[in-house]
């Protein structure tokens, strides 16, 4: 296959814009493809690993954005009535990993790599299918509501329910619900001073994370039936869930209004596909590999996957060799360990409880041990960040 030169992104969220970001920087044309009327992101918050932030370097803005993150890793595990079952520190996952664990506002990080972008790369309010992968010997097609179009490499990047999936895999299963429902905000506390913490109940879960700019991002999960929704508003529901657990729970549900909450059923992608390409047509993030949020991998490896299929261009089985078998270990941790954060029976929770509390007393807390493997990533390529000596 030629090397690729006119490039289509298909997807303008975290995964599409890094990958639009890092083939520009290899000399392609690219058009990013969003549907959306803006590049607003869903969700809150995004948390980022040293894996992500070292696949950021490559783009030039990993630094930019160690700077501006919030949140820098002290913390730890807690039970609803406010026992600490785990600590740990921003120095000591620094140590473990070579880098920090940060939190920011996930607008900040798409504005920064649409940033990274040549103006008018991004169209939105442009919805787009692929109607033919492409070939050795053609290029794929992709229709617009302005007509077809042409290219040498498109990728889907195009979320948990990647239609681009679908015309490359027909028939495989898609995304099916993990047994539990989220809940996101984002809101102003006043005078908010509190170690940032997850804390584990019966089937349930909540995170506090305050970020620098007076804000907490907050998150919540619970054992649901799909499609479950509250009989009056989703910050009521919280209010009966989580209203009595440990301060500063009810403070910051205090500060919350009832249009403040998101709130979405969790699916993720059970069996992996067989690649992450057909053609000239190349799937990353979710649409390759959706999985539990509960490592807080899913933009990290959409990311990683970004610089990696840049730096292997047209060969795009070895792209599905570098990231099939890490985004699909990686994708199975997160689901082992929602089975264990979302345990729902007494005995079995105290169990859990009484052996993270042991483990962690005993080495580095679970929650770090939790990235061994997965944060110590590195790109295939130098990046090019600017260490100390370099000039």
């Amino acid at each position: 296959m030629a090397r690729p030169t006119r490039v289509i992104v298909i997807g303008g969220g975290i995964g599409g814009l890094a990958a639009a970001a890092a083939l520009h920087r290899r000399g392609r044309d690219v058009t990013v493809l969003e549907r959306a009327p803006s590049l607003d992101p869903v969700g809150a918050a995004i948390s980022l690993a040293p894996n992500a932030l070292r696949a950021l370097d490559v783009l030039g803005i990993g630094d930019e954005i160690r700077d501006l993150a919030a949140w820098q890793g002290d913390g730890g595990l807690r039970t609803p009535r406010g026992r600490w079952l785990s600590r740990s520190d921003a120095e000591a996952a620094a140590a473990r990993f070579g880098g920090p664990l940060v939190l920011l506002p996930r607008a900040t990080l798409v504005d920064r790599l649409a940033a990274l972008l040549p103006p008018g790369t991004v169209r939105t309010a442009a919805p787009a299918a692929l109607a033919d992968p492409g070939g050795r010997d053609r290029p794929a097609r992709v229709t617009t509501g302005a007509g077809e179009l042409e290219a040498d490499l498109v990728v889907g990047a195009d979320g948990i329910g990647s239609r681009v999936r679908g015309v490359l895999f027909p028939g495989r299963p898609g995304p099916v619900y993990a047994g539990f429902t989220t809940w996101r905000v984002l809101v102003p506390v006043p005078g908010a001073e509190f170690a940032s913490h997850e804390t584990w109940g019966r089937g349930q879960i909540w995170g506090t994370h305050p970020l620098g700019d007076g804000r907490v991002y907050a998150y919540a999960a619970a054992v649901v039936p799909a499609g479950e929704h509250a009989p009056d508003d989703e910050k009521a529901e919280l209010l009966r869930r989580y209203g009595d657990w440990h301060d500063p729970i009810p403070a910051v549900l205090a500060a919350v209004r009832p249009e403040d909450v998101l709130r979405h059923d969790v699916h993720h992608l059970a069996r992996p596909l067989p690649a992450y390409h057909s053609g000239r047509t190349v799937l990353l993030g979710d649409a390759a590999h959706a999985m539990p949020p509960t490592l807080g991998q899913g933009g990290n490896q959409a990311v990683e996957d970004a610089v990696v299929l840049a730096h292997h261009g047209a060969d795009l089985p070895a792209y599905t060799a570098a990231r099939l078998p890490r985004t699909t270990a990686v994708a199975r941790r997160a689901v082992r360990v929602a089975r264990l954060n979302m345990a729902r029976g007494r005995a079995l929770v105290a169990v859990r409880d009484t052996a993270v509390a042991a483990l962690s007393a005993t080495g580095p807390a679970l929650f770090l041990r939790g990235f061994d493997s997965i944060a110590d990533w590195r790109p295939p390529y130098a990046s090019g960040r600017r260490h100390a000596g370099q000039r």
